[in-house]
């Protein structure tokens, strides 16, 4: 087995993380064939890789670092085949699971077999008539269209399918996957999904209209959103990473992309309790008087 390496140098411990796999590497005859080193200061494009950096030569990525981490190792493997596995060595962690405590550990596991890919949904999204005409980005959390930095409002047109679904005044729109559920659209009211449903949820940042709310549409769904008016640019954000200006009448296609995101995952490691460590349910006073919160 061949092991590729994105890592987040910024981070504490990476540089030692990255020296423990090494030398685990060259013990268990697991080379690490490829390295790709995030720099967070020097360039604004910094979570851009070739896929050429590890097509080919990796049969392993390892994310190191916390989910922004995670999320620029997907992307720069998506439709390769390459699974990936998180090391967290940021704070929150949803994505990257495995603390760096337990990172040669969990490698001894994936050397015995003793682990399994979780296939995620990703976003595909375009602007088919604007002038990235053929370009698209995809997104394992999610797609963001946000009013400018001055803006008052940015007004935007949703169809589904071609049918119309409705327009929406507010600070913007997410299109959120399951995975991504967790994320920024649940901070704004969107509802969790669970990781492996094949659907994604259209949620509103604080619309004008309270009516308006968030809607979970199949995995088949082709929205089309076109910003209508807008006091300024609105910007468009994939995965909270990549970034660019919008104008009035852009029109963008979200799908589903073809290529869903595969990550390494540990029976020890369920939904649940994820939610449960990382939104710290059920943690507070008891509900009686000497009745504790089970662990898990």
């Amino acid at each position: 087995m061949r092991l590729g390496i994105i890592v987040n140098l910024r981070r504490p411990g990476a540089e030692a993380t990255v020296a423990a796999i090494q030398e685990w590497s060259r013990a268990h005859d697991c080379p690490v064939t490829a390295i790709g080193r995030i720099d967070m200061v020097a360039d604004p494009e910094f979570r851009i890789f070739p896929k050429s950096l590890f097509d080919g030569k990796v049969d392993m990525l390892l994310a190191l670092g916390g989910d922004g981490t995670m999320l620029t190792a997907v992307r720069t493997v998506a439709g390769l085949g390459i699974p990936v596995l998180g090391v967290n060595l940021g704070s929150l962690g949803f994505l990257t699971v495995v603390p760096p405590y337990e990172c040669l550990e969990a490698l001894d596991e994936i050397r015995a077999g003793k682990y399994s890919i979780e296939e995620r949904l990703m976003l595909e999204v375009s602007e088919p008539h604007g002038e990235t005409m053929g370009e698209s980005w995809t997104a394992l959390n999610d797609v963001v269209i946000i009013k400018g930095g001055m803006s008052r409002l940015v007004k935007l047109t949703v169809t589904h399918n071609g049918e119309y679904v409705s327009s929406f005044a507010g600070d913007g729109l997410i299109v959120a996957t399951p995975t991504g559920s967790t994320a920024y659209s649940l901070s704004v009211g969107g509802p969790i999904l669970m990781p492996s449903m094949q659907g994604f949820i259209l949620t509103p940042i604080s619309p004008h209209t309270l009516a308006q709310r968030p809607m979970v549409f199949d995995a088949s769904a082709r929205l089309e959103i076109s910003v209508d008016a807008v006091a300024e640019n609105a910007v468009l954000t994939v995965d909270g990473q990549l970034a660019r200006h919008l104008h009035e009448k852009t029109m963008l296609v979200v799908r589903r992309s073809e290529h869903p995101a595969r990550l390494v995952s540990f029976p020890d490691h369920p939904f649940f309790r994820l939610l449960r460590e990382k939104l710290r349910w059920g943690v507070g006073p008891a509900l009686h008087q000497g009745e504790g919160i089970p662990e898990g």
